[in-house]
């Protein structure tokens, strides 16, 4: 790739995102009025619709676009030895270097090579210390004793939830290879380094699906499945020039992957991961049978009952750093012409309708003369099919530029004509073209837009 594709082109800035975000109330630092709580934040009315609906995205294209896969919900707290048998408790480090000057500390991973090999700090020239392993699982006790019989973690990844009830899940379900279970949960992890916002925290949300296949069979299935994760993010809207993959080379492979590869985005602050598709053999089975004690091998009736452990063919994204790459590809910055006014400029946020915390907003012209009324009425019937908002303050273009910030695609205005003959206004948010349309065919109309909808900017 060239040196320009690497270079992010975007009006967006993590500055920008972030002061955006706290301003329009999409994400606020953890326990502020305490000074704030490193690695954790709090999704505010906007940003916990924006998070939900791209769950809720997410998990339309994995089950109910997929008769194969069914949704599970594991508890946080498991059982130690789970830990145990997936590595975590012996692989599951981060190498890390301090500056002795400065006193900032790294992953070793994110110190250029020259530096590492210099001891010298990227940010100061100070020297570096050597290179350590820091366990990155928070732990507790259950119980009212604190000792060895009472520690218990807390998870660093969800999927081990789903291979301890793979068996479970089978038997229950009556489900046949291939097939897959997906899970959406909070997970864990006591990260040294949280920076670049809500990108790396210490807690957040993952959205994975574990498939499992025939072995034999795994890596067809795992070209598949790259397949099918990039067209998601195509449908979804996204900048496909800010999406690349990458191959996990032999220094970065997991010690359970056959093979590897990263969706990753260009970010503000450069190419980061947003989604792993791993191939991770019959690893995990195998290891929670060792620990176990359980059979944890499939029994195909359909081919003279042969058994053997499933291959498992996994897809992980973050959920949370979905939001802030759906927030980064959104942003955008132009001037428009408004009553002549040729350096009239706006923020406007180009979410995908069905992702989009507001659909549609409802805005009487006027406060007066019944159009609040008629507004009122109108959101209402709306509000079961759209989520809505309602903004009767301030001159109408002012109310515009509010909703562009907030990502609202559609808004609808309620004007002295409106009661006349029982039309309205309808303004697209990307274009600011504007339409009239009947209400008795408002919610119709609406529904079209959004199915659709394709991006043009």
């Amino acid at each position: 790739m060239s040196d320009s594709a690497n270079e992010y082109k975007g009006k967006a800035t993590m500055e920008k995102i972030t002061s955006l975000a706290k301003r329009r109330g999409f994400v606020f630092q953890s326990s502020e009025i305490y000074g704030g709580q490193s690695g954790a934040w709090d999704y505010g009315p906007l940003g916990v619709e924006l998070k939900n609906r791209i769950a809720q995205f997410w998990w339309k294209e994995m089950t109910q676009l997929h008769d194969d896969i069914v949704g599970l919900d594991a508890a946080i707290l498991m059982h130690p030895r789970t830990w145990e048998a997936s590595g975590h408790v012996e692989n599951f480090t981060d190498p890390l270097v301090d500056c002795k000057k400065c006193k900032a500390r790294f992953r070793t991973d994110m110190v250029p090579e020259e530096n590492l090999s210099a001891k010298k700090c990227p940010e100061c020239e100070g020297e570096l210390t050597d290179s350590r392993k820091f366990n990155l699982m928070f732990s507790t006790h259950i119980g009212p004793a604190e000792d060895s019989a009472s520690l218990i973690y807390i998870r660093p990844e969800t999927a081990q939830g789903i291979y301890v009830n793979y068996k479970n899940i089978i038997q229950s379900n009556r489900m046949k290879i291939p097939f897959g279970i997906a899970q959406i949960g909070k997970a864990f992890r006591n990260e040294i380094v949280t920076k670049n916002f809500i990108f790396r925290t210490c807690e957040f949300e993952q959205m994975e699906m574990q498939y499992f296949v025939k072995p034999g069979t795994d890596e067809e299935w795992f070209n598949e499945w790259k397949k099918r994760r990039w067209a998601s993010y195509e449908k979804l809207g996204v900048k496909m020039d800010h999406l690349r993959w990458h191959q996990h080379g032999p220094d970065e492979l997991a010690h359970y992957a056959k093979d590897a590869y990263d969706i990753q985005y260009l970010f503000p602050m450069g190419w980061r991961e947003l989604e792993g598709i791993h191939n991770r053999t019959d690893y995990d089975l195998s290891r929670h049978t060792e620990y176990s004690g359980k059979d944890m091998q499939y029994i195909d009736q359909e081919n003279s009952s042969e058994r053997y452990i499933p291959y498992i063919i996994e897809t992980s994204a973050g959920l949370t750093r979905n939001v802030l790459m759906t927030l980064c590809d959104a942003y955008d910055e132009e001037k428009v012409a408004d009553k002549g006014n040729d350096d009239d400029s706006r923020t406007v946020l180009r979410f995908h309708p069905t992702v989009a915390p507001i659909t549609v907003a409802v805005l009487p012209l006027m406060k007066k003369d019944g159009l609040a009324e008629l507004a009122q009425d109108i959101r209402s019937e709306l509000k079961e099919d759209f989520a809505t908002d309602y903004d009767q303050g301030g001159a109408i273009g002012r109310r515009y530029r509010r909703q562009d910030e907030a990502g609202t695609p559609f808004c609808v205005t309620i004007d002295y004509e409106s009661k006349e003959n029982h039309s309205v206004t309808l303004r697209f948010r990307d274009s600011m073209e504007q339409v009239r349309v009947n209400r008795a065919e408002l919610a119709e109309r609406l529904r079209k837009e959004i199915k659709e909808y394709k991006r043009s900017c």
